[in-house]
Order: structure tokens, then C-alpha cells, then sequence
């Protein structure tokens, strides 16, 4: 039988003899080393230079052995090396069934008991309810965990339990930390501070590295004395990496991915890059975020990688996953699920016992004349546009018209400023598309002069029926525009109001609630909101900026939908805002939604209804949600405006 010999190398990582021109004269075997190792092709030898570990090199060599129909020997440096791989994989695969057994509730009792004592006596203003304690617990035993549960499950006391369970460790345990450090959006400073005071009754000595420090002060900071929480925005994570290096390998930290999707991107994303980097220098790592694969589930790769950077937990490429998502009915995904399975835990909303919402009938307004003339004029306008475009229905130009009739429906004084002023808001670059043309402009520039938006007028009377009594209500639109005029209108007829959107400032160090300028950022905002005597009693918010990081539910309890888009995740979210868990059974949470009567508010409504019923079923059914194909890319959205307009057509026909 031939033989192929591996040898330690110090001119080279390794040297491989033998047979080696049966190995050679094999096309398949040749083509195998020479595209998965780095090689350099002698005579009567072999040698590889790779950096890949010894597991994978003797995996990759036993192909290479069967395709020859060879024996494989090693020298005795490489079988130990592969002997402690063994023995280290077997303990992995050990410690990963415990960390199932743990996800499943069966847990060793002296342990779990010595953890809830633990937070007993250090997290002594928050007691977690079973799940959120046994997830605290998953997540301190495994150490690198990430969770999946849906926005109001508490995520954050959750990471505090692990933490301060693992902080509070014997100086010489190889599990204890000192640090956490936060990277998440600037949107989740706030929480992340307050849920500190929360939980352990005393405030955070915390540091926020963010773009209102100057690169080199970022730098500078984690070469001194550092503060126990570190909260650092993705993009600033960049400039920085070098410095968090030296920061994470010098210090004992548990870092924590806030809002993780960032990372999400497998295609060279340098904020995704740049974090996969720090990964093997944290002490502890955690994943969150309530969407693990919305994409598809090489979305999974890399929040994978991440908590464990040496370990391949999910066994599938990048390009495996892909095509694991696109495969009806793929063998593989039952696989893939039961690889990761001990590593995550999800709460459901079902979990949360939370007292159902009043989901109040759609309030149907009808339009005045100047908007009703504007709005059929757009119409007929985008209607003609998408019978042009026949198949094109996706084009920029059919969705900016899309976007104009949502905007008419609520404000047609919206049209006066040029498309490309919403990209943002709406995720679509509308640079290229022209203003709408002069034969209609006439009359938006004038709305005002000629009447006030009835949604307008509507819902300040439903935010004066609800604050009457002295409840609050926040507000949810879509256009900044609308947050801002929509503001102007209840301050010009006496209602106090605070709006929360993506100029709203975040508060920076350095920053006390003494501070004048504290008053106006989102956290000031907020703790206002929260104060009982508050000065106001209504905030006007934008899901796309603000739905994912702030809680309301402890002192709001009516949500009105002054606007929507056909985004249903950000519906989803808003919702969640102020229905979380924590309400107490006699709570009722209200959700009211203003629609413009004949328009394009019912199509919206319609489509958010069945998204959100279908959406709630997979994350309510799935092992990791996959909503890659729910929303058909806007298509089925143009198609829906378009039937029901030609419904309303045909109703004033006949």
C-alpha cells in the first residue's frame, strides 16, 4: 500500500514524502492540495506552508490519501498535535451538550443555585422571570452566546445577569470578567445606562465612544484607566481597532453586540471585518439581536464566528448557507439548526405573557378638496408610470411615485421638497429622480393657505380624548417632514409635544441632567416622558430611527399611526415600544391607525396586516426566522396599490 509521510518542518510548516509521484500523477489529488494548501511542489517531496490548523491539513491529506489509495503517517510532533485536537474536540462537544441540556431546562441544580444566589445579592433591584434567568444563566455557563429573543424580552438585564454573575467571581476563576463593553447603534447608549441603574441600583461608571470624540481621544482612552462600561458605536469601532486590541488583551472584557445585523455582512464589509478581528482578543463574547437571519442564514456565519472564532459551529460555508436559503426544503437546515442549537437562546413574544393589545379598527378620514386634487393628480400619475414600465415595476421611478402618494395621503405640503431629501427615511437612494413638474406644484406650494391636513386635525383630537385623563400617547410617522410640521401644528394649538427621530441628539460625556442641552437629547426626552408630572404628554417618533432601541411601555400605553410605510419589521417594532414585558395584567395597550379614506393608507394597512400575520407565524414557529422572501422585494406592494386603485375605479364607475 503506499505511504504518505508528514513531517514537522522548521524551513517549512510541514513536509510531506512518500509516494509522492502517485500523489502527483492523481489530477484529483494534485488539484486538491494545490487549490485548499498553500504548496511548493520537489522531486521527492511536498512542501506546505499553510496557516491552516493541523486538524484541517490532516483532514484534507486523508482525501488526498484515498483518491492515491495510501496509508497516512505521521511523525510524532504532528499525531500529539492531532491527539490534543482530538481531546480538545471531544471536551467542546461535551461542553456544548451542556450547554443544551442548559437551553432545555435541565440544569445541575448546585450550580443554578449558587448562580441565582449570585444575583440575588449583586443585582438587587431586578429580579428576571425563569426564562430571562435561565438565558442569564446559558449565557454565564457558555461564556459566548448570542440570543435571538424578539425586542421587549428583555435582552439587556438579561447580558446584566451573565455579567455581573461572572464579575463577581474568585479573582484566580479563568471564567471572571472586569469589564463590558457595549457595541451597538448610538440609539442604545441610553438603555444600556439606565437598565445599569436599574438593575444594580447605582449608576454606571461609563465611557461612550462615539463621533463627538476626536479620533486620537478614542485611541488615547484604552491605553489608561477605563471605565466598567464601554459604550462604542459600530462605526467608530473602525478607526479604533488597533487601540480596542490592546484594550481587550490587557483587560478581562465581555463584549457585547448590540443590534448585531452590522456584522452580519460576508462580503468584505469593513465594520464587519474590523469586529471579526477583535473577536479572538474578548474575554467573553455575546450576540443580540432579534433578527439572526433576515437575509438568509449566511447571515448566521458571521454571529457565529464571532462568539466562537476558533470553532466552526455552524460546519457549512458561506456559500453553503446561501444556497441553504434559496433550496426549498433543504435536508441540510436540520442539520445546520442542530449544529448551533446549544450556542443561542430565543424568548418568543408568546413567552412573555404579556396582556394581548386593543387593536382598534382602522379610523377612516376623509380627505379635503385641495388634498383629494392633489392626491388623484399623483394617482393618475403613477398609475400611468407603472403601465409604462410594464414588468419594471421595481424601477426607482415607480417607487418614488409610490412615495409621493403616501406622502399626499397624509401632507401633500410634503411634495415640496425634492425626493432625495427622504432617502433616507425610506432606504432608497432618489437622487436621479426629478421634482414632480409644475402643472400640480401650484397647488402644493399654496396647501397651506387653503386648509390644514385632516390626519392632522384627526389625530390631535384623539391625542387631546386620550390625554385628558392624563395618559400619554406617542405618535409614529414615517417622513421627518411630518414629525416636524406635524409638531408645529399641536404647538400652534397648545398641545406640548417632544419628537424622537434621527436629528434627535444623543447625549455625550460629560453631559448631567443639570445640563441645559441634556433636556433636548433622546435620553432627556425619554426620562421626561417617564417623569409622572411630566411637561408633555406626546412624542412623535420615526420607526426607522428609533424602533429598535427605546422603551415606553412603563409610561405610555397608546401608540397613533399618524403614517405608515409598507415596512413591516420597523411595524413590528414600533409596536413592541410600548408592549414589553413588565405590564401587569390590567394594562391595556392601544394601537389607533389614521387612515386617509380612497387612498393608497388602506393598501398599506391591508399589506401590513397579512406581512405581520405572516411574520408573527415564523417567529413564532421557526428555530431561527428566515424572512428572506416576505416582502417580494416591493413588487407584490406596487401590484397592491395598483388593484386597489382599480377597485375604487370601478366602484365610481358603476
Amino acid at each position: 500500500m503506499n505511504k504518505l509521510i508528514l513531517s514537522s518542518s522548521a524551513e517549512s510548516k510541514y513536509i510531506l514524502t512518500g509516494d509522492i509521484r502517485a500523489l502527483l500523477s492523481n489530477k484529483r489529488a494534485r488539484s486538491l492540495l494545490k487549490v485548499k494548501l498553500k504548496i511548493t511542489e520537489e522531486e521527492e517531496r511536498i512542501l506546505i506552508d499553510s496557516d491552516k490548523p493541523i486538524e484541517q491539513v490532516s483532514h484534507l491529506l486523508g482525501l488526498v490519501a484515498k483518491y492515491i489509495k495510501a496509508e497516512i503517517v505521521y511523525d510524532n510532533e504532528i499525531a500529539l498535535d492531532i491527539q490534543i485536537f482530538h481531546a480538545k474536540e471531544l471536551e467542546f462537544q461535551e461542553f456544548g451538550e451542556k450547554a443544551r441540556s442548559i437551553k432545555n431546562n435541565n440544569c445541575e441544580i448546585s450550580d443554578f443555585d449558587t448562580f441565582t444566589k449570585s444575583l440575588e445579592a449583586n443585582m438587587i433591584n431586578r429580579r428576571l422571570y425563569p426564562l430571562q434567568l435561565l438565558s442569564a444563566y446559558h449565557m454565564a455557563f457558555s461564556q459566548n452566546a448570542c440570543n435571538f429573543s424578539v425586542p421587549g424580552a428583555g435582552k439587556t438585564s438579561i447580558v446584566y445577569g451573565a455579567y455581573t454573575y461572572l464579575k463577581n467571581l474568585p479573582e484566580l476563576s479563568n471564567k471572571r470578567v472586569d469589564k463590558i463593553m457595549i457595541i451597538g447603534p448610538l440609539s442604545a447608549f441610553g438603555p444600556w445606562e439606565s437598565e445599569y441603574e436599574e438593575c444594580f441600583g447605582i449608576s454606571a461608571i461609563c465611557k461612550r465612544i462615539n463621533g463627538a470624540l476626536s479620533s486620537e481621544s478614542k485611541k488615547q482612552y484604552f491605553y489608561g484607566k477605563t471605565a466598567e462600561v464601554i459604550l462604542i458605536s459600530y462605526a467608530s469601532v473602525v478607526s479604533i481597532k488597533d487601540s480596542l486590541k490592546y484594550f481587550l488583551k490587557n483587560n478581562r472584557v465581555m463584549v457585547v453586540l448590540d443590534e448585531a445585523h452590522k456584522i452580519k455582512n460576508t462580503n468584505g464589509g469593513i465594520i464587519a471585518n474590523s469586529i471579526m478581528e477583535l473577536a479572538p482578543f474578548c474575554y467573553a463574547r455575546v450576540v443580540l439581536t432579534g433578527t439572526p437571519a433576515p437575509n438568509g442564514y449566511e447571515d448566521l456565519y458571521n454571529l457565529f464566528h464571532f462568539i466562537w472564532p476558533n470553532v466552526d459551529i455552524p460546519k457549512y460555508t458561506i456559500g453553503q448557507l446561501r444556497d441553504m436559503t434559496h433550496t426549498q426544503n433543504d435536508s441540510r437546515v436540520s442539520n445546520l439548526i442542530k449544529n448551533i442549537d446549544p450556542y443561542y437562546i430565543r424568548i418568543k413574544k408568546s413567552d412573555l405573557n404579556i396582556p394581548a393589545p386593543v387593536e382598534h379598527a382602522p379610523i377612516l378620514i376623509p380627505m379635503k378638496d385641495a388634498q383629494r386634487r392633489i392626491y388623484e393628480f399623483i394617482e393618475e400619475r403613477f398609475v400611468s408610470e407603472v403601465e409604462n414600465r410594464e414588468r419594471d415595476i421595481h424601477s426607482i421611478l415607480v417607487r418614488a411615485k409610490a412615495i409621493r402618494l403616501q406622502q399626499v395621503a397624509t401632507n401633500p405640503a410634503l411634495l415640496r421638497a425634492s425626493l432625495s431629501q427622504f432617502s433616507e427615511e425610506v432606504g432608497v437612494d432618489f437622487s436621479t429622480v426629478e421634482q414632480e413638474d409644475s402643472i400640480i406644484m401650484s397647488d402644493v406650494m399654496r396647501y397651506y393657505e387653503d386648509e390644514i391636513p385632516a390626519k392632522y386635525e384627526a389625530c390631535a383630537q384623539l391625542i387631546k380624548d386620550i390625554t385628558k385623563n392624563g395618559d400619554k400617547v406617542v405618535v409614529w410617522a414615517i417622513f421627518i417632514k411630518t414629525i416636524e410640521t406635524f409638531q408645529s401644528y399641536l404647538d400652534s394649538i397648545g398641545i406640548k409635544s417632544q419628537a424622537l427621530y434621527g436629528a434627535t441628539p444623543i447625549a455625550t460625556d460629560g453631559m448631567t441632567e443639570e445640563d441645559v442641552r441634556y433636556e433636548l437629547t433622546r435620553e432627556g426626552i425619554i426620562k421626561e416622558f417617564h417623569n409622572p408630572n411630566s411637561q408633555f404628554k406626546v412624542i412623535i417618533a420615526n420607526p426607522f430611527a428609533v424602533a429598535e432601541s427605546i422603551s415606553l411601555h412603563k409610561a405610555c400605553h397608546n401608540a397613533i399611526y399618524l403614517e405608515r410605510s409598507f415596512n413591516c419589521a420597523h411595524f413590528i417594532q414600533s409596536k413592541d415600544r410600548i408592549h414589553r414585558y413588565g405590564l401587569s395584567s390590567d394594562v391595556v395597550t392601544n394601537y389607533y391607525y389614521l387612515i386617509s379614506q380612497d387612498t393608497v393608507d388602506s393598501t398599506i394597512n391591508d399589506r401590513l396586516h397579512d406581512k405581520e400575520a405572516r411574520m408573527i407565524t415564523i417567529i413564532e414557529s421557526a428555530p431561527i426566522p428566515l424572512f428572506n422572501n416576505l416582502d417580494d422585494d416591493g413588487d407584490e406592494d406596487i401590484k397592491a396599490i395598483i388593484r386597489d386603485y382599480v377597485k375604487r375605479k370601478n366602484r365610481k364607475i358603476q
